[in-house]
């Protein structure tokens, strides 16, 4: 810019500070334009337009891919494609992060926004980007405030429209699948118990402090507090488990 003469370069920076581009970018559209600061100005924002444009093209296209034929909305089975697009099954726990990203509303949709909005933030704008996207999904998991968020996350997203409790069946898929995640050696034991015992649909109270039992009490219950604000539920399991013989029952000090 030291080579421009005193007008060129007080149009430079005018240019500069009207679009917020660069100074060798200013200068090549100005030198363009014949130097004519309108025209530039006009010609900068055409651009900026077209390659908006097309930017937006691309995560359409990949939206438009897997639309249901009959709403503006990605349904199961265009997500079933979308797994096998990204050789994925479909019961990974990845997908279950990959909507948490997206922040859907509910499991097996996508609407337009949740999805362009979502792979916007992942910087995605193509199926090989996708692809390459997966081991950091996956690898959300292994960060224990992430994993709690998502695990959150997923009561809403799983219960069906209008309830307030979580659907026995979805549950127990749900709790398997999060917690051989988290490998808590108690899982196969609590859903056993919640099928005998409690069989019905899941309270979001009963959701949340599991997750908070099985990080806070050991496996062999030794640690439980029965004085503890554990809802009944998880109160009727320890006495479940030791009754069965499941686990070491706390002896007194």
């Amino acid at each position: 810019m030291n080579k421009l003469g005193f007008a060129h370069k007080e149009k430079v920076q005018q240019f500069m500070s009207v679009t917020g581009s660069s100074e060798k970018s200013a200068i090549q559209t100005m030198k363009s334009n014949d130097w004519r600061l309108e025209e530039a100005l006009e010609a900068y924002n055409n651009q900026e337009h077209v390659k908006a444009a097309t930017e937006k093209n691309r995560w359409e296209v990949l939206f438009n891919k897997y639309k249901d034929p009959n709403v503006d909305m990605i349904m199961a089975d265009g997500i079933s494609n979308l797994c096998n697009d990204l050789q994925v099954d479909p019961q990974d726990i990845v997908m279950l992060v990959l909507s948490w990203e997206l922040r859907a509303a509910t499991i097996c949709e996508f609407s337009k926004q949740e999805f362009i909005g979502g792979v916007q933030s992942l910087e995605i704008d193509s199926m090989e980007k996708f692809k390459k996207k997966i081991p950091h999904l996956r690898s959300q998991l292994k960060d224990e405030d992430t994993f709690r968020e998502i695990y959150n996350f997923t009561f809403d997203w799983a219960k069906e429209k209008g309830q307030k409790t979580l659907a026995l069946e979805t549950a127990l898929a749900l709790w398997h699948l999060l917690f051989t995640e988290l490998e808590w050696p108690l899982i196969d034991q609590w859903c056993r118990f919640i099928q005998e015992r409690h069989n019905k649909a899941i309270s979001r109270d009963v959701w949340l402090q599991l997750l908070e039992f099985a990080k806070t009490v050991d496996a062999t219950l030794s640690n439980y507090d029965a004085e503890g604000a554990w809802p009944c539920l998880l109160d009727e399991f320890v006495e479940y488990s030791i009754e069965n013989g499941t686990c070491a029952k706390k002896t007194d000090e």
